[in-house]
């Protein structure tokens, strides 16, 4: 069976209760991370929803952390839309986004290592980071994605059994 046709849009402001409650099941399996109100709307710009005849059903983000690598972050959709491509398409659309940016590397902290590797991610090995000035220029960033990406000690809670995971574009 095919799945219905999906658009992907940009999130606007009125999106982020819905973000929230896509999110919400997700962070209280602690599969991705509950985030304050706040936070959705000042990375309002990063997201995309993916909308079935009105109703939101999913949602991702690109956030940009360097001049060559980006993350796909708070990739979600509602339960009763998994398995019919809702992630695959904002996926797609993501790394497209990350391409017209002239991003090079696209980033992920996931459990859900299959889907990725799907999508053409591999397992991010210690050598995938960054050359050291990056490094140290990286380490001024308050954004936890950035700091889950360089493997920090302090954001060890937050991912525990979570994979890195990195594509080439």
């Amino acid at each position: 069976m095919n799945a219905p046709a999906i658009q992907i849009r940009p999130a606007r402001t009125s999106d982020v209760r819905a973000i929230k409650a896509l999110v919400a099941p997700l962070a209280e399996q602690q599969i991705l991370v509950a985030k304050e109100t706040v936070a959705y709307y000042e990375s309002l710009q990063e997201f995309r929803i993916a909308e079935y005849d009105g109703e939101i059903v999913g949602c991702g983000a690109l956030h940009v952390m360097w001049e060559d690598l980006a993350e796909i972050r708070t990739l979600a959709t509602s339960g009763a839309w998994r398995g019919h491509g809702v992630g695959h398409d904002l996926t797609e659309q993501l790394l497209n986004e990350a391409r017209q940016l002239g991003v090079s590397r696209v980033f992920c902290l996931t459990f859900e290592v299959d889907f990725f590797i799907r999508h053409g991610f591999t397992v991010m090995a210690e050598q995938e980071a960054v050359d050291p000035n990056v490094y140290q220029e990286l380490l001024h960033s308050h954004d936890e994605g950035v700091a889950e990406f360089l493997d920090l000690a302090r954001v060890k809670p937050n991912t525990l059994g979570n994979t890195r995971m990195i594509r080439r574009l």
